[in-house]
This record gives structure tokens, sequence and C-alpha cells, in this order.
């Protein structure tokens, strides 16, 4: 018998919080899942009202999509974040920014013998991308200890999930002249650029960072947090028109097309600025309330400047508690966490707690800290 596939994938992270999720049920008033930073809010009416406005869709999307939401991918960029000077050629929808992650070595062809670079403490989907098209992996945030060996793939995450770090412009800028002048593809997730707190992130195809060319470089941006449009799945890549032509070819032969009726909303989720800000208002009430509840209850909360998520120890006498037993603690009070460990070595010691839920179960959590 072949090996299968997920053989070679890490276990999937989530499974490990079974028993944790089960005490945290079982407090009098419920659990407040701090775990997954997934949107509770509304999809905006505005981006509502365009789906159901497109939903007579009987003919095939193309994988490139529409003019009509790569202008608008274009257009938000450069409103929004100040990357000027891509074309239509320059940019893709995509079916959730996951799946893109997931697939996009392998979609570049890359493969057995090379090498993929990722953050010491990253997404998990990232190695998966590693380990499904059968390159080596290593987790570093130094690009020294890479010595003479050079990546075909290097991730950024700016701002981080899980840490909510935000990297600086000219580190940004001197990952992106080190990755020129070794042929290295450089992608950056900018899933969180619009959540953030205490930081300005910048996009990796920002001119002050990028030069002013795209060369060698791809940026990843999803709706799903800034639009609560996790359902939707809508996302896309920008970037060097080579590399987006590389990946249309590839996954137009796959078929990977983002529905018409979710493009029309993903075009009125982006042209409207509105509902952006709302959300950003709310959750930056949510993060302040639970933030001094962790405070008051002993936490140290580290980087966090950005992203949906407060970067979490909890310091006992001789150092920071392991993160298991954060996470069973926090379960004890009805409150469930995501260790630090799904993310890294490096994160043994913390806790990703998300300030997602609703006004309600934020309230909840604080009350319980404070118990």
């Amino acid at each position: 018998m072949r090996p299968l596939v997920s053989s070679r994938l890490p276990d999937f992270p989530w499974d490990h919080l079974t028993s944790y999720a089960a005490t945290a049920r079982a407090h009098p008033d419920g659990i407040v899942d701090l775990s997954v930073g997934t949107p509770v809010d509304p999809t905006p009416a505005v981006v509502q009202d365009a789906l159901r406005a497109a939903a007579d869709s009987p003919g095939y999307p193309t994988t490139i999509g529409r003019v009509e939401t790569r202008q608008a991918c274009l257009d938000w960029l450069e409103r929004s974040h100040g990357v000027t000077g891509l074309g239509l050629d320059a940019v893709l929808p995509v079916i959730g920014s996951k799946e893109l992650i997931g697939s996009m070595a392998a979609h570049l062809g890359i493969g057995a013998g090379d090498l993929i670079a990722y953050p010491a403490l990253a997404y998990p989907t990232y190695e998966v991308g590693a380990a499904l098209c059968g390159a080596r992996a290593v987790a570093t945030d130094s690009l020294t200890s890479l010595g003479p060996e050079t990546p075909a793939l290097l991730w950024l995450n700016s701002p981080s999930n899980p840490t909510g770090r935000v990297l600086p412009v000219e580190h940004l800028k001197k990952v992106v002249d080190w990755c020129r002048e070794r042929g290295t593809i450089l992608v950056s997730d900018e899933c969180y650029l619009e959540c953030a707190w205490e930081a300005s992130p910048v996009s990796v195809l920002h001119p002050s960072v990028s030069g002013g060319s795209t060369e060698g470089i791809l940026s990843v941006h999803s709706l799903s947090k800034r639009s609560n449009l996790a359902g939707y799945r809508c996302a896309f890549v920008a970037g060097d028109p080579a590399l987006v032509g590389e990946l249309l070819a590839v996954r137009k032969n796959l078929g990977l097309q983002m529905p018409s009726p979710q493009q029309a909303a993903m075009i009125a989720a982006l042209d409207d600025d509105a509902h952006v800000a709302d959300q950003h208002a709310r959750y930056a009430a949510r993060r302040a309330r639970l933030r001094e509840a962790l405070e008051r209850a002993g936490f140290r909360i580290d980087h966090s400047e950005a992203s949906l998520y407060l970067w979490s120890r909890r310091p006992i006498e001789g150092g920071d508690e392991d993160c298991w037993d954060t996470v069973a603690w926090l379960a004890e009070r009805g409150i469930l966490a995501a260790p630090g460990s799904f993310y890294g070595v490096a994160g043994k010691r913390h806790v990703r707690i998300a300030f997602t839920a609703t006004d309600e179960r934020i309230d909840a959590a604080v009350a319980r800290l404070a118990g």
C-alpha cells in the first residue's frame, strides 16, 4: 500500500483541545471559546445585498476572476495601503487564503530537494504546504541561520498569527533585498493588515519596501477578518505578474474558481470602508476589556500590537507556566484558549487568546478572570 498523503502532515492541532473544551463547556454559564479567531458579528449588509443581487449565476466563473473583482482589489490596495503601480495581471482572486497558502508551493513548482522557510512562530498551514509538495521546511526568524542554503520560498507574516507582532519597514526591505539577491520567492501573508492597534503595518508591496517593483514578491490578503466574510471564502493574491500568471495557469487547469456571487460580495466589501471602521471599533473595545482582565489576573501580554489575538503568558515561581497548564487553568474557568505550542516550539510558554467573541462572551470571560 502506498503511504497516505495525510501521513506526511502534522496532526491537526485543534484535535488536541477536545478534553479542555469539554472542561470549559461544563462551566455553569457555558464556554467562552477564545481558541479560534472566527468572526461572530454579522456580515455587513452591503455585502449580503451584493450576494443576493448576484444569486442568479448559472454560468461557470473564470479562474482569473472578473475584471471588476481584480480592479476592486487593486483600488483597495492603493486606497488603504499605498500600494501603487499594479495592473490587472498582478492580482488573482482565490477561494480563501488557507487553500492558497497550503497549495502555493506545489503550484509554483517547488518540491523534493527544495527548502521552504517560515516564521519560528507561525500559522501551521505554511508547514502543511511544504509537506504536501515534498519540500523540506525550516521555522526560523533568522536569515543567517540558513547559512549558505537558499530557500526556494520564504514566508513572512506581518501582522503575525499568533503573536500580533508587526515587522518594521526596514526589516521588510532587508528581507526583500535578501530574497532578490538569491532568487528566493517571497510571499507575505498579510491577512491581518487592517487589524492593527498599537502599530502601523505596511504591506511588502508598498514602494517603501519593494522599491516600486513587484519582482519576486507576492502578498496574500483575506476578507475573512476585516469584513466578517470567513464563511464566504474570499481572498486574493497580488504581486509579481509572472508569479501570479504561473498560479493562474496551474489553478485554471484544476478548476479553482471563485464563484461569481462571492466575487460580487468581495467587490462590495472592498469598496466599502465604513463597515471596516465599525468592526475595528468593536474589536478595539473587546481587546481593551480582555487585556485589562488578563493583566489583572496576573498574565503578561507580549507583542499583540496587531491581529485579533493577545499573545499571553502566565508567570509562576521560577518562570512562565507551560502553555498546556495555562490552557487547563483557563478551561477550569470556562475559557478555551489555544496553546502556543500549536504554532511552534518557541510558543510553549504562551497561549493565544482571541477577542473575536461577542460582547456578552467577552464580558463573561472578564468576570471569570476576576473571580
